[in-house]
């Protein structure tokens, strides 16, 4: 079954085809496992679907979704979020043609499917140069003053106590990090960094989380 929305954001059910929810700028493939909806969400579940979209406060592009769980560390600085290689347009859709009428080869997979990470290509993440240590402290300090005055006056107080623990944390994964910015690769991006942990093949994300903004969708 097909979802989209409509001029008020309101998700529509349409005939039975693989789950998409599209967004203004996105398409996102619902995912065939179970859901828990938590408080922490706010989704509202009577009448309409909410999804729940990321933005960088700083240029409005779109980092994450709800689609993807997360996990705070750091006192709440960061976000951990599982990331997946996927094979991109290898899904067999099922469009009522007749094989055999249609020149009798399955024509429903791509033969040019890619392997691609599933956060970076629906957000179109773009991949930036490895950072050293004293490049990767003036982007903080930087950051820190960008970041500040977009936050409420609550928020500043504890994004300036916590901020030093997440460097720490960050600092001595450098040379095991990927950098990305969002899709629009302005200079003042949030940063969203991804690495993998000790025998993992799938890499671990990690988020700013004071420098996202939540959209209801």
């Amino acid at each position: 079954m097909l979802f989209n929305l409509n001029s008020t954001h309101k998700l529509i059910l349409f005939a039975d085809s693989f789950p998409t929810i599209n967004t203004p700028h996105h398409s996102f493939f619902l995912k065939p496992v179970p859901y828990v909806f938590s408080p922490s969400h706010k989704s509202e579940i009577a009448g309409s679907i909410i999804m729940l979209v990321y933005q960088d406060l700083l240029t409005g592009d779109e980092l994450l979704s709800d689609s993807f769980p997360y996990k705070e560390i750091e006192n709440g600085m960061l976000w951990e979020v599982e990331g997946k290689w996927v094979v991109q347009g290898a899904v067999n859709v099922d469009i009522g043609a007749n094989p055999s009428a249609e020149g009798g080869e399955d024509e429903g997979v791509d033969d040019q499917a890619v392997k691609v990470v599933d956060i970076v290509d629906t957000f179109r993440l773009q991949e930036q140069p490895s950072f050293d240590k004293k490049q990767f402290v003036a982007f903080i300090k930087k950051y820190i003053k960008l970041l500040t005055p977009k936050l409420k006056p609550e928020k500043q107080e504890s994004f300036k106590k916590h901020i030093e623990g997440a460097t720490k944390f960050l600092l001595p994964k450098l040379k095991d990090l990927q950098f990305f910015v969002g899709e629009s690769l302005h200079d003042d991006s949030t940063m969203v960094f991804a690495y993998y942990k000790d025998g993992a093949t799938d890499p671990t994300f990690l988020y700013f989380a004071y420098g996202l903004k939540e959209v209801k969708c």
